[in-house]
């Protein structure tokens, strides 16, 4: 019960996302469940987590915004994962990962993961252990947006 408690706590907190060119930025962490309805259908909801088990799929949502008085340019947004939980992708397809604690980024199918032991083979998404998003365009003052990226409690 007490390791259910600290991980949920773990998991509201999942990491500080990180940008800079004056964008502030928001995280919110959901538990998606499947809920019967009366009529005999299933339906997905978010809800906020309370307490995660091993196998809960959760959605992360990160909310960025130009606070700026002028377009924010060539930034980009960084999330650790918590280590209790797997990288299962994101909503848009455009984000580079790290499998060594943000050393290194690029397309998780460019990566290769080295294991304690010194073997070397190509990276999997249990082995992210960030997310970046890099905004090559402008973000005009006051403009904004959402990430989102999923993944399960381990």
């Amino acid at each position: 019960m007490i390791k259910r408690l600290f991980l949920a706590i773990a998991l509201i907190l999942p990491g500080t996302a990180m940008a800079a060119n004056n964008v502030s930025l928001s995280s919110d962490v959901f538990v998606e469940r499947k809920v019967a309805r009366a009529n005999g259908t299933t339906a997905l909801v978010l809800e906020q987590p309370r307490t995660v088990t091993p196998g809960d799929r959760l959605v992360f949502v990160v909310n960025y915004k130009n606070v700026g008085r002028a377009p924010a340019t060539d930034f980009s947004v960084t999330n650790p994962l918590p280590k209790a939980v797997a990288f299962e992708g994101t909503s848009d397809g455009t984000e580079i990962v790290s499998v060594d604690g943000g050393k290194s980024w690029g397309p998780l199918s460019s990566l290769s993961y080295q294991s304690e032991n010194g073997e070397i083979r190509p990276a999997l998404m249990t082995d992210v252990t960030h997310v970046k998003w890099k905004f090559n365009r402008s973000l005009s003052a006051g403009s904004g947006g959402k990430l989102v990226f999923r993944g399960t409690v381990k």
